[in-house]
Order: structure tokens, then C-alpha cells, then sequence
């Protein structure tokens, strides 16, 4: 199993490095030569990269999740998937180079850096905790997904202004498209996130009897929760458009980082376990 284990950490840089590459070249041809294949090699990279994370998951007897570099992976793991069911939904393919390379970065740092951790704590080996760090991530990473068709659309209504009509406005969907890729993405963000909350409601009182509801962790996530809960119902209810919406977007993502680095480390927190 270890054997396994080396072999796909070296092969899953490669798979993702490959996927970009189909991506790109359709990105830059805008031809449709790869329309199809490239949603499969994508399906095929996140098939064996969840292969991987089960596989550490039993060998070492706990979820990947007892150090920076695990959360590496499944940060690349799970922005590639947040992108994959967007493309399920939408069924817009061309702008999966400015996502998939983001996983590229996380699952390279992973694989060169990534350790077995020889001692771990025994709450570290809860499947449920598991579930819901795995929930969290996923959570976040559709939160930067519709942070990255917020900018992409900025770029786009700058170059349209600037009446500079190059690679970005032959290649990118239109604005509208932009905006519902944002829109869709925190939705998937949203909707994983308040799946962590959940578990997390009822895992907190079994592992940590004395927690307390103004741990810094848990008041910078459910902010963020808030923040794109008020966001999606604008603008489903609220008739939000445009770059209102990709701001909040932008916004909401920029607090989730200031907040996950005071909370990371410069705050006490039950949430460090490492």
C-alpha cells in the first residue's frame, strides 16, 4: 500500500499538470478538439487523486488531514472538483486553465513536501472530523473558484472599456456568463460550507465539551458563511447584477483569507491541532 501511495503522489502532479495542458491548448486554439476528452481527463485525474486520499486515509489509519501539506491535497483535489461540477452545471468548458492550475500549485507543494506525521493526536483520526475538514475545504475552494470569475470578469469589462479586444475577450465568456459562473461557484461554495458547519455543530460538543461558540475559528467562518448567504439571496430575491455581485464575491473571498490567517496564526484556536 506505502508503494501505492509514493507512486500516486508522484503521478497526480503529472495528471494535473496534463489536464492543464488540454485546457490550455483549447483555451488558446479556441478550437473544440478536446470539448469532450478534457472533461474525462478531468474526471479521470479527480477519480484517481479520491484513490489517493482513501488509500493514505487506511494505511495510516486517519483522514489526510494531520498536516499542512495533507491539506495541500485535498485543497487540489477540491478545487479541481469545485470546478468539475460547475462544468457539470453549466456546461461551460473554457475556463478551466485559471482553475485547474491553482491545484497544480497545491498538489506540487503536497507531493514535494508531504510526510507521515509519526505521532497523531487520537481526535486527528475521527472519520467524522474527516468529513468535516473535507466539507470545509471543498467549501472554500468554491469560495476562491467564484473569486477567480470575479476577477476574470473584472478584466473582461476593463479590456471592454479600454476597447482592447484581444485573447481575453475572444476566449472568455461574455460578462453575463462571468457573472453566473461567480454566482454558481459560491453557491457550491455555500452550500459545502454550511455541510461543514452542520457537522461541525454536532461533532464540537462529543470532542470538545468546554468549546465556546467565540472560538475566532468559528466566528470567522460563520462570517463568511453570512457574508455569501446575504450574497446568494440578493441575488436570487434581490435582483443583485453585475459587478455588485462579483464585488461581494471578491469581498467575501478576501475576508475568508484575512480570516483564516488571524485564526491560523495569530489567535489560540481548539482548531489547532497540529
Amino acid at each position: 500500500m506505502n508503494s501505492t501511495i509514493i507512486y500516486f503522489n508522484i503521478l497526480l502532479p503529472i495528471l494535473y499538470s496534463c489536464t492543464f495542458g488540454i485546457y490550455a491548448f483549447d483555451f488558446w486554439k479556441g478550437g473544440k478538439r478536446f470539448t469532450n476528452s478534457k472533461r474525462v481527463f478531468l474526471f479521470l485525474t479527480l477519480f484517481l487523486h479520491l484513490v489517493y486520499l482513501l488509500c493514505r486515509t487506511v494505511f495510516f489509519n486517519h483522514p489526510p488531514i494531520t498536516n499542512v501539506f495533507e491539506i495541500f491535497t485535498i485543497l487540489a483535489f477540491s478545487v479541481s472538483f469545485s470546478y468539475f461540477i460547475l462544468e457539470l452545471v453549466t456546461d461551460i468548458r473554457g475556463t478551466g486553465p485559471f482553475i485547474i492550475i491553482i491545484s497544480i500549485i497545491f498538489q506540487i507543494i503536497s507531493s514535494v513536501f508531504i510526510k507521515e506525521t509519526p505521532v497523531v493526536k487520537d481526535i486527528l483520526r475521527s472519520n467524522l472530523l474527516g468529513i468535516h475538514v473535507f466539507n470545509a475545504l471543498v467549501g472554500y475552494s468554491g469560495i476562491t473558484v467564484s473569486a477567480v470569475y470575479g476577477f476574470l470578469y473584472l478584466t473582461l469589462y476593463k479590456d471592454i472599456k479600454l476597447n482592447r479586444f484581444g485573447l481575453i475577450f475572444n476566449r472568455l465568456p461574455n460578462l453575463e456568463v462571468l457573472e453566473t459562473l461567480s454566482y454558481y461557484s459560491a453557491v457550491i461554495g455555500f452550500i459545502f460550507l454550511t455541510f461543514a458547519i452542520i457537522i461541525g455543530i454536532i461533532w464540537l460538543p462529543k470532542a470538545f465539551p468546554n468549546f465556546r461558540f467565540t472560538d475566532p475559528k468559528l466566528i470567522g467562518t460563520f462570517t463568511v458563511w453570512i457574508i455569501y448567504g446575504i450574497g446568494i439571496l440578493s441575488k436570487t430575491f434581490g435582483k443583485w447584477r453585475g459587478k455588485k455581485v462579483v464585488f461581494l464575491s471578491i469581498v467575501g473571498f478576501v475576508i475568508a483569507i484575512l480570516s483564516t490567517m488571524f485564526t491560523n496564526f495569530l489567535s489560540t484556536s481548539f482548531h489547532s491541532f497540529y
